[in-house]
């Protein structure tokens, strides 16, 4: 068949790009995603963090963020033949580009902001559309994850903050969120939101995974979850292999519908990869399995991009 488009709803190789590792333009240079690849394996959008780093928090994290968003505007003016900026409803309709991969500016943390509601507008203007409130820690907005046991909800700046990303059109990620907040976000959100690179708890019992009921009302508030691909997120135990993407695909589709499951691979922020997905080129094997555990066609194109393009109409201005 004709392999549908992709919209990778999470990847961390820009760090390696601004570190100097890594020029993401060569395969041979290692990692799990560059452009060569990922063109070949029929990426039409990708979400490029901005993960900033244990070292650089508190004091330091906006600094940072706004290292690593200068990064990725050099990476796009340096080669606007591969690839373009995607920040409102008008780039959507260039997708899927003939040649070139649309990037999607995003912020893993809230931290970036530190405690100023202002900060927000300026990332935006700078060409940020989607933005997680919180990695696994705490910071001004909300708890993460590792702070599961506070069961605390957003403060009053991360109230604050999901309101004003309403109006500006900016995709809310809940990936790395504690549950309390992932149920304040929906309660407060008036616009779908996204776990942009999650899995299903029901499979595999960890923190940054969803449970059913998550799922469920995700689904109502048409959001989308981005599979993750971190073996540790796939199974509780042993190695993981694409068959247990297909498996967290299959069992979000059956809880919350095809309609609420993307793809979110993590790639370049996950240390082990499955068998079979070892980086962004092998995309196309994981989209065979998909028609071969019963989806069709169409919903093979709903899950490999067609959902996180209609979160993404909704969101973006």
């Amino acid at each position: 068949m004709k392999y549908p488009y992709i919209i990778d709803g999470h990847c961390d190789s820009l760090i390696h790009f601004v570190n100097g590792e890594r020029t993401l333009q060569d395969p041979t240079e290692g990692g799990q995603w560059d452009t060569p690849r990922a063109r070949s394996a029929g990426v039409a959008l990708q979400f490029l963090a901005a993960y900033i780093e244990a070292e650089y928090k508190p004091f330091m994290a906006t600094a940072r963020g706004l290292q690593l968003i200068e990064g990725a505007l050099r990476f796009l003016t340096d080669h606007p033949e591969q690839v373009f900026l995607v920040i409102g409803k008008q780039d959507l309709k260039r997708i899927p580009d003939p040649g070139r991969i649309g990037i999607l500016l995003s912020v893993e943390g809230g931290e970036i902001l530190g405690q100023n509601l202002f900060m927000l507008d300026i990332i935006y203007q700078l060409g940020v559309r989607a933005l997680g409130l919180t990695w696994n820690q705490r910071n001004a907005l909300a708890d993460g994850v590792g702070e599961a046991d506070t069961r605390s909800r957003l403060t009053n700046l991360g109230q604050e903050v999901v309101l004003r990303m309403n109006t500006l059109g900016m995709l809310i990620d809940v990936s790395h969120l504690n549950e309390e907040g992932f149920w304040h976000v929906l309660d407060l959100s008036k616009a779908p939101v996204a776990a942009t690179h999650s899995c299903a708890k029901a499979l595999c019992n960890h923190p940054r995974n969803l449970s059913d009921e998550q799922l469920r009302t995700l689904a109502k508030h048409k959001g989308v979850l981005g599979v993750n691909f971190y073996p540790q997120f796939l199974k509780e135990s042993g190695p993981a292999t694409r068959e247990d993407v297909v498996r967290h695909i299959c069992h979000i589709a059956e809880i919350a519908g095809v309609e609420t499951v993307g793809l979110g691979s993590d790639f370049d922020g996950i240390s082990e990869v499955p068998g079979g997905l070892e980086h962004v080129g092998e995309y196309s094997y994981l989209m065979d399995d998909l028609l071969k555990a019963g989806f069709s066609v169409k919903e093979v194109e709903l899950i490999a991009g067609g959902n996180f393009m209609r979160l993404l109409s909704d969101v973006l201005k």
